[in-house]
């Protein structure tokens, strides 16, 4: 690169890190996990606890909307197969 050339910052994607928890290749399990624990963090720290984010970003990272938006529908009809209040 030379020295008149500006150097251009592109935003940070952020990418799910390694989870011993996790070690095979189908990360449909961290994906549940991930949204099983953001919804636990934020229904006992509440939603401006900053360290909940991860669990957010790493489960809109692993896991198809899809997935997310019918889990939301049984959480909003109360058939969710998790408990999140504990």
């Amino acid at each position: 690169m030379s020295d008149d050339e500006e150097r251009v910052t592109m935003p940070f994607k952020f990418v799910t890190g390694f989870d011993a928890r996790f070690p095979n290749q189908n990360q449909t399990k961290h994906c549940w996990q991930n949204y099983v624990d953001y919804h636990k963090c934020i229904n006992a720290k509440g939603e401006d606890f900053k360290p909940c984010r991860q669990f957010f970003l790493a489960y809109h990272s692993l896991c198809p909307s899809a997935w997310t938006n019918r889990w939301d529908d049984q959480r909003e009809n109360g058939n969710f197969p998790a408990r999140l209040d504990t």
